[in-house]
């Protein structure tokens, strides 16, 4: 028969953090939310750790560059949406990675016999001002000049002048050789007061740029999540049907860190693209997997080779999979047992396997409940879909902005791969809805407020790290009425009056026997209210 776990299946909200012992020491500014990323063994350090426990969802309506750009700055990472072509991804990635760093690679250039409505094309598709002039017109080619904005007028020109014309030719430009640190070429471009500054080799190759707007970057975000090269971090989403194909396109760009992107982990098709990438890569290619919601699930994916794994099935806001196919778990009941099997897993085989909180988030607090049940980091689609930095249209409805937000599994998005068993190519019934999110503002606001809460409810529980947190955190499961009494309650709102005065009316009119139906706003409660 049947298997039937024992206990009710629990959501964030149903739990409450108890408060520990708070030290002087327990203040959020000595907090560390520094948190491994993939696998590693006893006594040694993770490849990728992040410096916050977020991630994006791998999803059309949230992880664009842009978004990966702005939350690496933050000291988490995005895994780029998977959901299109490789070329299109593969790109994606690249513009991610090259956007910043410490030595940039120039991915605009041009030959000294183009005109000048050659630059202006190349800047409007690239966004990029500086654009390095080599012989051949290549990233690496030997450096005669660079042109800048400053170099030309648009108004006062006719378009066909040649570029060698008009460039800041190379026996004008301060330059350094490739043996140049980071550190020394920020001192040369203070000094002599530049905005970039061109690294060539012996042979007069250009080789990179550092740029003076990197430096001041840095210092405003100093958790910002580099690699070795000084690079942000991103990653990207892959499936188990085109793999092959894409993740060599994904690593050749660039991408430090994969994830499949499924519904369902627990499957042989998993496996066998973790598999496909330890034959061909062994372990220098960092690939996630998931999702999972029991301990079966987590063992299989761990013996099978995962880098770290996906906790949720159907907690996503837009996600409909437990509606239509009744499949899934409370996501804070998965994440519990998920992350005492990777407990005893570590225990057992001396390789400890984050796991990733995915859904089920609606409140900041329940990032940091998330946290305290085990999760190593947290993977957010809604969340991250309300900002700036999402690549979804900002819309205005009755005068409030929100913006664009579907899910994978929706018609819109078309995702068969993510709910792929293997039959044919398309998807035969939505698992996720087309909505709309409110609009929050820049990522980095609101990722500053939430983490800040994070941070202060750690102290609460006397912990200044995400493993002490784990081991020290005390959590009470809440009744109904205790859910009711944490908030707002036996008062009257200042904001809610004006709705208070539309019931009012609606009642006044009910009695007159006047039609009345009016949008009604109280406390977290909307609704219309219709006298007929």
């Amino acid at each position: 028969m049947a298997y039937y776990f024992n206990e009710v299946s629990h959501t964030f909200n149903e739990y409450l953090l108890v408060p520990g012992y708070s030290s002087s020491e327990c203040v959020p500014a000595n907090v560390s939310l520094k948190t491994p990323l993939v696998k590693y063994k006893k006594g040694e350090e993770p490849a990728i750790s992040l410096n916050i426990p977020l991630t994006s969802a791998i999803m059309q309506s949230v992880s664009g560059e842009k978004l990966a750009v702005a939350l690496a700055k933050e000291g988490g990472v995005s895994f780029i949406f998977g959901s299109q072509s490789i070329e299109d991804e593969a790109a994606m990635v690249a513009r991610a990675k090259n956007f910043k760093a410490g030595f940039v690679i120039s991915d605009s250039n041009i030959t000294p016999d183009a005109t000048l409505n050659d630059v202006i094309a190349l800047k409007e598709r690239n966004g990029h001002s500086t654009i390095a002039v080599t012989e051949d017109g290549s990233a690496n080619g030997k450096l005669v000049g660079i042109v800048t904005s400053r170099d030309y007028r648009v108004s006062r020109m006719t378009g066909d002048e040649k570029v060698s014309s008009f460039m800041t030719p190379r026996e004008k430009l301060v330059t350094a050789p490739d043996s140049t640190t980071l550190k020394e070429a920020n001192d040369i471009i203070w000094d002599n007061k530049l905005n970039s500054l061109p690294i060539v080799d012996s042979e007069g190759n250009l080789r990179y740029f550092v740029f003076r707007k990197d430096y001041d970057a840095h210092k405003d975000n100093p958790n910002e999540l580099l690699d070795a090269d000084k690079r942000y971090v991103v990653g990207a989403g892959i499936n188990t049907r085109d793999y092959a194909e894409r993740i060599p396109a994904l690593v050749e760009a660039g991408a430090d860190v994969l994830c499949i992107d499924s519904s369902e982990g627990f499957s042989e098709w998993q496996s066998r693209t973790l598999a496909w990438v330890r034959e061909h890569y062994g372990d220098s290619v960092k690939v996630g997997a998931g999702n999972v919601v029991d301990r079966e699930g987590f063992l299989f994916l761990a013996e099978a080779g995962a880098d770290f794994i996906k906790v949720g099935i159907g907690g996503g806001s837009i996600c409909i999979t437990r509606e239509t196919k009744g499949i899934g778990r409370g996501q804070a009941s998965a994440l519990i047992d998920v992350c005492k099997a990777r407990d005893e897993y570590f225990e057992r085989t001396g390789v400890y396997i984050p796991v990733c909180s995915d859904g089920g988030i609606v409140y900041d607090h329940h990032m940091t409940l998330a946290l305290a049940m085990g999760a190593d980091f947290l993977m957010l689609g809604r969340y991250f879909a309300r900002f700036d930095e999402s690549p979804t249209n900002k819309i205005s409805l009755k005068g409030t902005y929100y913006k664009e937000y579907w899910g994978e599994g929706s018609n819109r998005a078309r995702n068969w791969q993510r709910y792929d068993l293997g039959g044919d190519k398309k998807l035969s019934f939505e698992e996720g809805v087309d909505s709309y999110v409110p609009y929050a503002g820049s990522l980095k606001d609101n990722v500053t407020l939430s983490l800040s809460k994070v941070k202060s409810t750690m102290c609460n529980c006397g912990a200044l790290t995400i493993p002490e947190l784990q081991q020290k955190a005390k959590l009470t499961l809440v009744s109904a009425t205790s859910i009711v009494e944490g908030g707002a309650h036996d008062v009257v709102q200042k904001e809610t009056y004006s709705d208070l005065k539309k019931l009012s009316l609606i009642l006044y009119t009910a009695g007159r026997g006047e039609n009345r139906s009016l949008p009604l706003n109280l406390g977290k409660f909307t609704c219309t209210i219709t006298n007929k």
